[in-house]
Formats: C-alpha cells, structure tokens, sequence
C-alpha cells in the first residue's frame, strides 16, 4: 500500500462527502428491493431495532472517535508524540469496554426496551417480534465502536481518503448480506422476522470486513502514524490522557445522542399520540417508521455534506485554535456555513418540491410518506447546521455552551411534540406535521444559541457568508419554482416508478441548470483550486 496523503481542509470535506455521499445513496438505493422484500410491517420492524441501536452505539462510540481525532490533532500540533500514542492505545481499551457493556445492556434488556417501544399498540408487530430483532442487532455493538478508533486516528492526522473509504466498503458490505439475507428468509422460509433479524446484523458484519481493512491500512503505515514507536507507561501520565479522552467525548456523544434523541422522543411520542386522535396502529407504525427509518434514507443524502464537514473540520479547527490562527479557524468556519447555504440547502429543497417522485421511486406511491418527507427534509438543513456549531464548539473547547444548546432544544421539542400533534389535528392538518414542527423548532434554538455565542464570544464573523445570501436565496427561490413548473407539466401523480424516474431526472437537470447559471461565481468560491484546475475554471 502506498504512502498516506494528507488532505487541505477543503479537500479533505469533499473526499469525505465524495465517500459519504456514495454510502448513502448506496443505503438508499438498497431500500427499494429490500422494503419490497419485507413488507410495511417488516419496515416497522427494522425501524425499531436500529433506533435502539443508534442509541446504544452513540453512548458506546461515537463520541469516542471524534474524541480521538481531536486529540490526535491536538498532540501532533503540540508535539507531543509519546501522548498521541498511549492516548490511542487508552482509548481501544476503553472502547472495547464500554461496546462489550453495551451490548450486554442491550441484550440482557431487550423485553423491558421492546415494551417500552410499542406502548399500547395491539395491531402489526408483538414484544417478542421487537426482543428478537433487538438482539440481533446488540452484536453489532461489538464490532462497529473498534472500527471508529481507527477511523478517527486516520482523520486526526488529516487522512481522510482511507476512513472515508472504508466506510463505502462497509456499507457495500451491509447492503449485500440485507439484501440476500430477507430475501432468503422472507421469500424462501417465509419469516420476515428472520429476514428484519439478518438485515440488522448485517451493520455488524459490514462493519467487521470495513475493520480488516483499516487494520491493515493502519498497519502498513505504522510510521507515518508513530505506531512503531514504543512508548513507556506512565500511570500518571495514563490517567490524565483517560480523562482528557472522556471529557473530550462527552459533548461528542451528547451531540449524537441528542439526534437520535431526537428521532426517538418523535417514534415514541408518535406511537402513544396518534391512535388517540383516530389513526389505526398499522397506519400509526407507518408514520413512526417513515419519520424514524424510511423517511431519514433521504435526510441522510444531506447530511452526508454536514458529516463531511465535521471529518474535516475538526482536525483544521483544531489545529489552528491550538497554534492561535484565529483567521484561519474564521475563514473554515465560513466556508463551512456557505457549504450548508449553497449546496445543502438547495438540494434539500428540490429534494421538498419533488417529495412525491422520490418516495414512489423508493417506496411506491404514498400521499403520507410523501407529505412526511416534503417537510421533515427541510429540517435536515437545520440539523446539519446543528452538528456543524456543535462540533465547532467542541474543537474550540467550548463544551458548556454545547451543554446548554443542546438541552434546550431537547426540552423545546419535547414539549411541543404532543400539544402540536393535536394543534395540526385540530387545524384539520396532518397530526403527525406537529412533531415534526416540535423538532425543527428544537434546531431552531439550539443553533440560534451557538451562532449568538460564535458572534459574540468567539469574535467570529460571518460577513463572508452573509455576502453571499442575497444571491444565494434568490437563485434557490427561483429554482423551486422551476421545481413547482416542473410539476404543473409532469405526471406526479402517476403510480409507475419509471414515470417518476424520468420526472425526477427531468426536473433535476432543469433546476440544477437554472441555480448553478444563477449562482456560479459564489459556488467557485467553496470548491477546492485542485478542482478548479482539472476543470480549468479556475
């Protein structure tokens, strides 16, 4: 294998949103066969075994690698080597600990989390459906938190093209086994509940062939990483470097949990509210799932720029604040809100305006499902701005804030979810808008809060930024209401998934061509010059 290459901070964003764009529409695309495969009540099924699973993941890991890659920058700016080291050393230890509990809670725990899921509902899925599928999938929680320590080793090192690759081979790896793991076992042996079991432990398995790679990536390029290098052990020093490591991971793993906070309070809340104002349980499922699962297949095309951003933001951020480049960490920081501004926001919303072509292509033709996305995507661009602020706020060591934002969007949503279901329902509007309402009022909040406290504390500007709005939101009105043209002439409403396709394509290429016409210059101004040049643009 040859040597690693180190990524400029805009080069490495567009590697890792490359990779992690790929693996998404990877984990999209697979879900056209794969909820054919299972059914509604299967997709049901799924949807409650891996919120439960992002939950337990998030407290075992996720915190934990952006922890690494942090600290990792931190040190090497620093040079301090020795510290790097034992730190990295420390935290496989500690993440093996903490995924082993994990799965153990998860296991051992799974009737009392599988009741607490279905509350009330009678219709579709049982406990013991929910306990088995739950089970399956707390194996996982062995395997995936011991690939994230090398992956955020890699970033904090600024290499970003092996992580981000290895997370394309695991995704690869997953879709493969669902796919040919529920068809087996529904089509064959005639058990959706085998097949929703297979499906979740393929996240395990992919994880396990994506963890072989990065060993090996890791291992010959011991040198470049100073992992050849033998390091005395020092209690001390070990002790300080285990409590840098978990008070650097508790705001990452508060950020994370937060989301799927999020989403959980809106499954859980969604199941005990809307058969109380007259949905059956087969259609409340259907909801919880679209807003938990099904629906978040198309968030997770937008938030695939977001998490892009943070692998390569974090080691930049962070080295720079270490070595006082105040100018730097401003300019990176503008560059990532323009990212969000002018390539996450318009692609959410033609994503909104064709809401019903997508979900047909996907699912099949659905008035719900649609109208679910339609709304819940234009909250995806408050949510990638969210995990934006917060991971720059914890690069630059301002963990408190991050605390305080956090909480009182949780709370906001938390507090409107029901009483907005039932306003929605009382206004003759679908109750189930109201949650969704509750969680973008929640982002809404929390990232006023970290943008007031950026401006204010941090002395950061966002002049660069706001230059670029008027043009930036002109060019985006006007593409949706070339979007809104396109479907005054077009068959929306045909059930025909080719139909939908030939829709979706011909709206694309005439939004597309209509915003980048209208907003060209700005859009140069966040793509990195190596691009600029092999496209003589620049």
């Amino acid at each position: 294998m040859g040597k690693l290459k180190k990524s400029s901070f805009l080069e490495g964003a567009y590697i890792a949103t490359a990779c992690i764009f790929l693996s998404k529409i990877l984990g999209i695309l697979y879900v056209i066969p794969f909820y054919r495969i299972i059914g509604q009540q299967g997709g049901a099924l799924y949807g409650y075994a891996y919120n439960i699973y992002n939950l337990f993941l998030m407290i075992s890991s996720v915190g934990i690698p952006f922890a690494i890659c942090k600290l990792t920058s931190e040190y090497s700016a620093l040079g301090q080597e020795d510290k790097k080291i034992r730190m990295y050393r420390l935290a496989t230890i500690a993440v093996l600990v903490f995924s082993v509990i994990s799965f153990l809670v998860c296991f051992i725990f799974a009737k009392p989390i599988a009741g607490l899921i279905l509350g009330e509902i009678k219709e579709g899925n049982t406990i013991e459906d929910v306990v088995f599928v739950i089970r399956c999938i707390s194996f996982t929680l062995l395997i995936v938190p011991m690939l994230s320590i090398k992956r955020g080793y890699l970033q904090g090192h600024k290499y970003i093209s092996q992580p981000s690759l290895s997370q394309v081979v695991e995704q690869l790896a997953r879709i493969v086994i669902i796919l040919a793991g529920s068809y087996v076992f529904v089509k064959i042996f005639d058990s959706v509940k085998m097949g929703v079991g297979i499906s979740v432990l393929a996240a395990g398995l992919g994880g396990l062939i994506a963890y072989f790679y990065l060993s090996f990536v890791v291992r010959n390029n011991r040198d470049e990483l100073g992992l050849s290098k033998r390091c005395v052990s020092d209690r001390t020093q070990d002790k300080q470097i285990i409590k840098e490591i978990i008070v650097c991971a508790i705001p990452f793993i508060i950020i994370n949990i937060a989301n799927t906070l999020y989403t959980s309070t809106d499954m859980v809340l969604v199941l005990r509210t809307l058969p109380k104002l007259g949905f059956s349980g087969k259609e409340t499922e259907f909801v919880s799932s679209v807003m938990t699962t099904w629906g978040t297949k198309f968030n997770a095309i937008i938030t695939a720029v977001s998490t892009g951003l943070i692998v390569s933001l974090i080691p930049h951020i962070v080295s720079d604040h270490t070595k006082g480049n105040h100018k730097d960490v401003n300019e990176n920081f503008n560059k990532c809100l323009k990212i969000i501004l002018l390539i996450i926001t318009p692609l959410s919303c033609f994503i909104s305006v064709m809401a019903d072509s997508f979900w047909t292509v996907f699912y099949g033709y659905n008035k719900i499902g649609s109208s679910l996305i339609r709304l819940t995507i234009i909250v995806t661009i408050l949510d990638c701005l969210y995990m934006v602020l917060n991971s720059l706020m914890q690069s630059l060591n301002k963990k408190h804030i991050i605390y305080y934002s956090v909480i009182s969007g949780l709370g906001i949503n938390l507090i409107l979810d029901i009483p907005f279901m039932y306003l929605f329902d009382y206004l003759s509007l679908p109750a189930y808008y109201g949650a969704v309402v509750a969680t973008l009022c929640g982002f809404l909040v929390s990232n006023t809060m970290s943008l007031i406290y950026l401006r204010k504390n941090m002395s950061l500007s966002f002049k660069e930024t706001l230059k670029s709005l008027p043009r930036a939101v002109i060019s985006i009105a006007v593409m949706i209401l070339v979007g809104i043209g396109c479907r005054q002439f077009l068959p929306i409403e045909s059930t025909s998934t080719a139909i939908q396709i030939i829709n979706i394509a011909v709206s694309g290429v005439l939004c597309a061509g209509v915003y980048l016409v209208l907003n060209f210059k700005t859009l140069k101004t966040i793509l990195p010059p190596k691009i600029l040049k092999k496209l003589h643009l620049a």
